[in-house]
């Protein structure tokens, strides 16, 4: 007995056709594809802080690789601003503090670094005139009075240093003093070009402003300083 007449005696149900298609709900289907986590070392910087920037507090795993990535970008600037500097490491923990309180508030990713340039600058600047307040530097020109009545000149120790050393630690005492006197968009141009090196073009993608503009504003800025400095420069 063949296949057709068993199933029209109704012993067996029917067998479907290769031609004929099954139904398939891909409802019924779970796909699943294990999604595996990208490291931060290979994220880009872009992403490090779009990371950080999602969430209540920004991602330690993407804000610890961006800290590594900058760290010396920190310290080169601290350095350059103060190089007798005894504290600069707590400055630079300062800075980053700063910028995991505050990063979420950068609206242009790609301007990271020169707003972290920014934050540096100004945390020092602030504790510069900070120091500056608390204690006012001893002069060593700075003349005493002695129980005769006669004036003497007061020096640290039996060995001071030379005198062109002197001037040359006044000046850029006073130089910084200058620098912390120029608004803050000048005063971060003449630090990322003067200071860490930047070529003009840099500077201008960093501060997302025209080539013209980053021109400009190191020109009005290196006027100031001259114009304040001229004593010395003259010297």
């Amino acid at each position: 007995m063949n296949v057709r007449c068993l199933w029209e005696e109704g012993c067996l149900t029917p067998i479907p056709s290769m031609s004929q298609s099954i139904p398939l709900s891909w409802s019924t289907v779970e796909v699943t594809t294990p999604q595996v986590p990208v490291q931060p070392e290979k994220l880009s910087n872009y992403d490090l802080i779009l990371r950080c920037q999602d969430g209540i507090r920004p991602d330690r795993t993407a804000f610890a690789e961006l800290l590594r990535r900058y760290q010396s970008h920190v310290e080169k600037i601290l350095y350059h601003l103060a190089p007798d500097w005894q504290d600069r490491a707590d400055l630079a923990q300062e800075v980053w503090i700063r910028v995991y309180r505050n990063i979420k508030r950068l609206n242009e990713p790609v301007k990271f670094q020169g707003w972290l340039s920014r934050i540096a600058t100004n945390l020092f600047y602030d504790e510069l005139r900070k120091r500056k307040r608390i204690a006012n530097p001893l002069s060593l020109d700075a003349p005493r009075h002695m129980e005769d009545g006669d004036m003497d000149w007061e020096l640290p120790s039996d060995n001071p240093s030379p005198e062109e050393d002197m001037t040359t630690r006044e000046f850029y005492d006073q130089l910084r003093e200058a620098i912390a006197d120029l608004p803050e968009v000048f005063r971060t141009t003449i630090v990322l070009r003067e200071i860490e090196g930047m070529a003009y073009e840099e500077i201008a993608e960093i501060t997302g402003v025209s080539l013209g503009t980053v021109k400009s504003r190191i020109a009005r800025a290196r006027s100031r300083l001259q114009s304040q400095l001229q004593t010395y420069l003259e010297a």
